[in-house]
């Protein structure tokens, strides 16, 4: 006995996927604003002197070294990645439904869009 693949079925994944990336990138910013005010919500700021970005934010090994000692604008900035992840990973899980379906045309489009996107996160072009 098979069981053939439904499209209703993957519908209910990919939006199983969008609300689970949506929810751990918000307990993950959520958690590094918490951490972030209890040790710098006491602070003045000083609207005087621009400083930019910290330094661990340029590298992608600083920014877990920031996770690891606890950092709280590395962990806002990790969940906001995850965040910008959650529908290029919704495109990626499209992309396996259409190869199950055996729907060519589709798997095709959708590895277009996946690479549109791939492109202008490294590229830094926006259209």
């Amino acid at each position: 006995m098979t069981t053939r693949f439904k499209d209703k079925d993957m519908q209910v994944v990919i939006g199983w996927v969008l609300r689970a990336g949506v929810l751990i990138s918000m307990l993950v910013v959520f958690a590094g604003g918490v951490i972030y005010l209890y040790r710098h919500g006491h602070s003045i700021a000083n609207y005087h002197e621009f400083k930019g970005v910290p330094d661990f934010i340029h590298s992608p090994a600083g920014v877990i070294n920031g996770i690891l000692s606890l950092r709280g604008r590395a962990i806002i900035q990790t969940g906001i990645v995850l965040l910008i992840a959650t529908p290029v990973v919704r495109v990626i899980f499209s992309a396996i439904g259409f190869i199950m379906e055996k729907d060519y045309l589709y798997t095709f489009i959708t590895f277009i869009v996946l690479l549109v996107i791939i492109i202008s996160a490294y590229s830094g072009h926006a259209g």
